[in-house]
């Protein structure tokens, strides 16, 4: 099992040097290391984990960490980001501003996360939950009215608990896997039966 993920100390090894100098996007995806993946996708995926009501934003944050994901199984070490995105960065000083704010906050989610059960992220159920990771990914970018809150909660569970090989976070994940699956199922029957009864009706105008 893998040591914890340290994720405060983490960033505070890639935030740290010249207040001046700048951290680019591919520095801090390569300085995650193998956690790289996760926390890009858990990154994209939060806006879906709050009912916004924002048209397409499952599908337009769901593209993207479906190509991450796609990066992930085709093993490349990091993600390959664009350049002209992965150029792109922040000043030290302004992010060692922002982490002095929300150490507390950093300090509290390592508390509750941490490596546990280490059974379910391990051997044949880590490779069954990657393969469900990548699944619940293409669901959400799929434009399904009503359909994005639960993956969207199964995903990030799953992203917890491969950053911080959490067995609990992969329990919940697998939880609202069941959940999505079956809402999912749910909601075709109930497009399906409605594509039926427009069908029917159609009928019944043009030949009755």
């Amino acid at each position: 099992m893998k040591d914890n993920f340290g994720l405060l100390e983490t960033l505070e090894r890639l935030f740290s040097g010249d207040h001046q100098s700048v951290l680019t996007l591919d520095d801090f995806l390569g300085g995650l290391q193998g956690r790289s993946y996760a926390f890009a996708i858990a990154a994209l995926n939060l806006p879906n984990c709050i009912p916004t009501g924002i048209p397409w934003l499952s599908t337009i944050t769901g593209v993207p960490m479906f190509l991450l994901v796609m990066q992930y199984f085709l093993g490349r070490p990091v993600p390959s980001l664009p350049g002209v995105v992965g150029r792109r960065g922040l000043p030290r000083a302004k992010l060692q501003d922002v982490l002095a704010r929300v150490r507390r906050h950093i300090e509290r989610l390592e508390n509750a996360i941490h490596p546990r059960r280490a059974w379910w992220v391990t051997g044949v159920r880590r490779r069954c939950l990657q393969l469900s990771w990548m699944l619940l990914i293409v669901l959400l970018a799929l434009p399904i009215p009503f359909d994005n809150l639960l993956p969207a909660w199964a995903i990030l569970f799953f992203c917890l608990a491969l950053i911080e090989g959490d067995g609990v976070m992969a329990m919940l994940g697998w939880l609202f896997t069941v959940f999505t699956a079956v809402w999912t199922v749910f909601l075709l029957m109930i497009g399906y039966a409605a594509i039926m009864a427009a069908i029917a009706a159609v009928q019944h105008v043009l030949f009755d």
